[in-house]
């Protein structure tokens, strides 16, 4: 959230009052839209932080905790799982790894105090959901997710399809669902058809003369500042800071400005009701599909609830 205005000397005080806070208001409502939970696809999703989200959660562990006891680690069978069930598994010295840019929002970023501390790295942290680190043998169990070398075998054993979380999942939701394409690339999953519709919806959303009507504005409004990107995704990308540890003071002057120009050409609402209208629309030629996938993941909570009745 944006820093607190600073003490300002009595004579700007004299301002309208009503007039910062529409000012403050509107910077609110602008953030509020660049979230995932603002468009209407968000609605076929599970969403970790609801009470079915973190019931589903909790069931997951619950059985992947008993698949890796069975696997052969021993250790598993004192696992509090209410320790992991907000977290998701990584493989040990993986996040040493990683680049530390992040960009949360489905439009980057949007509050010019935050930009201006932190640049285009970690913005936000997802409360619902947190790396945890497992050593490589214990993340292959969990994850089925092999590296080159790695065993399909634990202690013996045969790790399941998707490891012992996907076992997991497949118990709770049944069968998944037939594969989608995104961007030319076969998904699977529970999730793959409202992962395909956002992929498809937002290509169709860029093209609208709208949107990049859009951009240029956002764009003109950069140049003024020194600052030369066609769109956002140019200035957050941009690799003179993608992949590096820590914003320098270039990529926070970029940021701030970036987030400056959303709020004047009102950026983010504009884009917002665009791929909003684009969402609707392949929401409606598929109605029946995705109003079965919400019935499934209503079956699922039920079947997740009743499996954590049953460990108490």
């Amino acid at each position: 959230m944006r820093k607190g205005l600073p003490l300002i000397v009595t004579g700007l005080l004299a301002l309208s009052a009503c007039q910062l806070v529409g000012q403050d208001d509107a910077a609110a409502d602008t953030r509020g839209l660049n979230t995932m939970a603002a468009f209407p696809l968000h609605t076929y999703l599970t969403d970790p932080s609801t009470r079915d989200g973190k019931a589903v959660g909790a069931a997951q562990w619950i059985l992947a905790k008993k698949c890796m006891v069975r696997l052969g680690f021993a250790g598993f069978s004192t696992l509090n799982t209410k320790t992991v069930e907000s977290t998701y598994p990584v493989r040990q010295g993986a996040l040493s790894g990683l680049g530390t840019i992040s960009d949360d929002s489905p439009y980057g970023v949007d509050d010019p105090d935050q930009a201006a501390e932190h640049g285009y790295h970690n913005r936000k942290q997802e409360e619902s959901s947190q790396p945890l680190e497992w050593p490589a043998d214990q993340y292959v169990a969990l994850t089925g997710q092999f590296d080159s070398g790695d065993s399909h075998r634990a202690h013996g054993h045969p790790v399941p399809e998707g490891g012992c979380l996907g076992q997991a999942t497949r118990n709770i939701y049944g069968s998944a669902p037939g594969s989608a394409k995104i961007n030319g690339i076969k998904v699977t999953g529970y999730y793959s058809l409202p992962f395909a519709l956002w992929s498809e919806s937002h290509k169709a959303a860029r093209k609208d003369p709208a949107w990049k009507k859009a951009d240029r504005a956002w764009s003109a409004c950069m140049k003024k500042q020194g600052f030369r990107y066609p769109d956002p995704d140019g200035a957050s990308l941009d690799s003179a800071w993608l992949g590096t540890q820590k914003p320098s003071g270039k990529e926070r002057k970029t940021a701030a400005a970036d987030a400056r120009c959303k709020l004047d050409t009102d950026y983010i609402g504009t884009v917002h009701a665009i791929e909003t209208r684009a969402q609707k629309t392949v929401i409606g030629k598929h109605r029946k599909d995705l109003d079965a996938l919400r019935a499934a993941q209503e079956r699922a909570a039920g079947n997740a609830r009743r499996l954590i009745a049953t460990e108490k």
